[in-house]
């Protein structure tokens, strides 16, 4: 559906991949991520992370300074938000899905070589979209109505903290959210029909992830440099 505007940001991808490719005087590292996003959709009325879904994706990450301990990374994320709430009965059971292919770009500052903070901006591309209210698509009826669709994009911001568990595999938490709003929506409360009021809907996002990067050396144990022996002869 909106296969079009993948095309950005697979040329922004190959523009940063061809250019550390060819600079041998850098150690570019690759990985790969996988976990899961908890999301909530501000401004739908329903509260609590309930939505489960993917995060998962390729990187590549670029260390500099002098000691290496800060880094760039890029990221070519299928990430899957959206809001869940299940009422009482299934009548009352509302899902929203979004998925997106999202470019997330990072500026990390590792401690130690084991434990990593980071933020950064994302950019995500809407590929698939659908919203069900009792199992159906929402109608006229539903006490929420659109003023506006869904957008095709959503630029958030990112925080992001990682710890190393063994070599090359690092565990991770990230939260991210919306700059912009994805959509305008007119809400009427049952209990009292006359005063409808208008909420901006953000994508709220915590992810746990894993991470394996794959050329990266081990971390290094804080060892103390034997002292050369004192010369007395003199």
């Amino acid at each position: 559906m909106h296969r079009l505007h993948l095309v950005p940001i697979l040329l922004l991808l190959a523009a940063f991949f061809f250019p550390v490719q060819k600079s041998y005087s850098q150690r570019v590292l690759g990985a790969v991520s996988v976990g899961m996003n908890l999301t909530q959709v501000d401004g739908d009325e329903f509260y609590g992370f309930h939505k489960i879904g993917l995060n998962v994706g390729p990187q590549v990450i670029l260390p500099f300074g002098p000691k290496k301990n800060w880094s760039v990374s890029l990221e070519l994320l299928y990430s899957q938000k959206g809001s869940y709430h299940k009422g009482e009965t299934d009548s009352t059971t509302y899902r929203l899905k979004q998925d997106y292919a999202e470019v997330p770009l990072l500026l990390h500052f590792t401690d130690k070589n084991v434990i990593s903070a980071g933020v950064g901006v994302s950019y995500g591309q809407l590929v698939n979209f659908k919203e069900t209210f009792g199992g159906k698509p929402i109608d006229s009826t539903y006490f929420a109505q659109p003023t506006s669709g869904m957008s095709n994009f959503d630029i958030s911001v990112i925080a992001d903290l990682q710890v190393r568990l063994w070599q090359k595999l690092w565990a991770g938490v990230r939260y991210q959210y919306s700059m912009m709003k994805n959509r305008t929506i007119y809400v009427t409360d049952p209990n009292d029909p006359k005063n409808p009021f208008e909420r901006k809907q953000y994508n709220n996002v915590i992810s746990i992830r894993l991470t394996w990067v794959f050329n990266q050396e081990k971390a290094e144990k804080n060892t103390k440099k034997p002292q050369a022996p004192i010369d007395y002869s003199n």
